[in-house]
């Protein structure tokens, strides 16, 4: 039997016109009427499919066939179509030759001596550096266009459609709405507002479609939508570096390599409608910090102070567990851990019951003293502000130096002091430094302005007038309302040998 191995990608098929009716008709054209009357013909076909992947599912199957010794001999229209890898060529060609087939092909003459091997390795790296030109400029090409505000392609962004012929991103109104749900829903005050699962529960319960149109949320698909800066009105091309797929043969084709995340000066930043507010969407940033430990999953018994108790030795988090003690079972918060490949912790232990009593009292007087709730929200607003003040006048400062640099960069023109070519590129370093500057000074305000409006006109007044309701919900022997209430005021609890230390938000 002799196969007819055929390939095309829909790149390729659009520049050149290779389809693979082409190259099937060649293929059988270069038969002789013997071998045409003689043989059974076995065509296999990858359509669709780029030549730089080895694992491909009508090659597997060309590969497998020759293993069982089904085929006598392979033809193909031309290497490339084979594979665009000389190094795929050389493994295909070398597994044909120890199954006893023969390699032919319409363009090309293979011949199993060193002439014809050297011959067949260099058209196999000719094809391999078209193939990387091709892709080099395809790429360079769209940089271009996303640098000119270009979205490049539909990126089914949640909230916005995609506009083809402007190539542009538009508010999806209804969308854009459940949006803004999804954030009110997780900036709430502290007790009121739900946890990315909660939300994902809330969205599935009520029906309400994903951009795939799928009736489940997934809990990762509200957190990319909480983290991302597309509604606020900045999407960014060219983050993420990622292969489609691996180059080893032995890896499969489906097997993508996990996205790294580029150097930030290598981002493009389109501006689009914005559907959030910065200093909704930074204060969404804040409380998925602090919540990663506080939503962590609930087991079996509720621990008062779960997803807050650190170890102050060993740096390790502290859970709740049962543990035997002379017979009997006790309730413990340790650092010890048993998954394999962390650190076990160094044995730190306190009783549940001990530290439970410790941190109740100490949130009782809190709720029973109104200026000490002042006076902590005011220090946690002070200590915020001084942080980012700092910040700002650093950002600032450099600012004012890359102006002045780009004033002296003109006078040293009119000096001749440098050539007009030195000149423009050391102005679009700093154009580029300063837009940089200018855009990180834009989110240190924004972000201060957020912090202002966070403990002066949410956090602080709802504290205050929520107090005496506390103050009851709290003497009531409910763990969860008492659970809700610490972890309103403490950030962590640190545990060290003789001591406990209690940080508030």
């Amino acid at each position: 039997m002799i196969g007819i191995y055929a390939r095309v990608s829909t790149e390729e098929q659009a520049k050149t016109g290779t389809s693979i009716q082409d190259q099937l008709r060649a293929c059988k054209e270069y038969l002789s009427k013997d071998e045409l009357q003689n043989y059974q013909l076995q065509e296999y076909i990858d359509e669709g499919i780029s030549g730089e992947i080895f694992e491909r599912p009508a090659l597997s199957k060309l590969r497998n066939d020759s293993e069982r010794g089904n085929l006598t001999a392979v033809i193909c229209f031309d290497p490339d179509r084979l594979s665009r890898k000389l190094m795929h060529q050389l493994i295909i060609t070398e597994e044909l030759n120890e199954h006893g087939v023969e390699l032919l092909f319409v363009n090309g003459y293979y011949q199993k001596t060193p002439e014809g091997n050297l011959f067949y390795s260099l058209r196999g790296a000719i094809s391999e550096f078209e193939k990387a030109k091709i892709t080099e400029r395809m790429k360079r090409g769209r940089l271009e266009k996303a640098r000119q505000g270009s979205v490049l392609r539909d990126y089914n962004v949640y909230g916005y459609n995609y506009n083809k012929n402007n190539r542009s991103l538009e508010i999806n109104k209804k969308e854009s709405e459940i949006v803004k749900l999804i954030f009110d829903l997780f900036t709430r005050p502290e007790g009121q507002n739900l946890g990315i699962n909660g939300i994902a529960n809330y969205l599935t319960k009520k029906g309400i479609p994903t951009k795939t149109n799928k009736q489940t949320w997934h809990r990762q698909v509200v957190k990319q939508i909480l983290q991302n800066p597309v509604y606020i009105g900045s999407f960014y091309q060219n983050k993420w570096k990622a292969e489609a797929t691996r180059d080893s043969p032995v890896q499969k084709a489906t097997k993508s390599i996990s996205p790294k995340v580029r150097d930030q000066s290598d981002w493009i930043e389109i501006k689009c409608p914005a559907i959030i507010t910065e200093s909704k969407f930074y204060k969404a940033q804040e409380l998925l910090k602090q919540s990663r430990r506080k939503w962590v999953k609930q087991g079996k018994r509720l621990y008062l102070l779960s997803g807050l108790v650190k170890c102050g030795l060993c740096n390790n988090t502290m859970t709740g567990r049962r543990v035997k003690n002379w017979g009997e079972y006790v309730f413990i918060y340790t650092d010890k851990k048993n998954n394999p490949g962390i650190y076990q912790g160094c044995g730190l232990n306190i009783p549940c019951s001990e530290l439970d009593k410790v941190v109740s009292e100490v949130v009782f007087n809190w709720l029973t003293d109104l200026n000490e709730i002042k006076s902590q929200v005011s220090e946690v607003l002070e200590g915020q502000n001084k942080h980012i003040e700092l910040d700002i006048s650093e950002t600032e400062s450099k600012l004012s130096k890359t102006k002045q640099q780009k004033k002296k960069l003109l006078d040293l023109i009119g000096e001749d002091t440098i050539s007009i070519q030195e000149a423009r590129e050391y102005l679009q370093s700093c154009n580029q430094k300063e837009k940089k500057l200018s855009q990180k000074l834009k989110e240190l305000q924004a972000h201060k302005k957020n912090i202002k409006k966070q403990y002066q006109s949410k956090q602080s007044k709802h504290i205050i007038s929520s107090t005496f309701a506390k103050i009851k919900n709290y003497n009531e022997e409910d763990l969860i309302n008492q659970q809700q209430i610490i972890r309103t005021m403490i950030r962590e609890i640190i545990i060290y040998k003789n001591s406990i230390v209690i940080n508030t938000h």
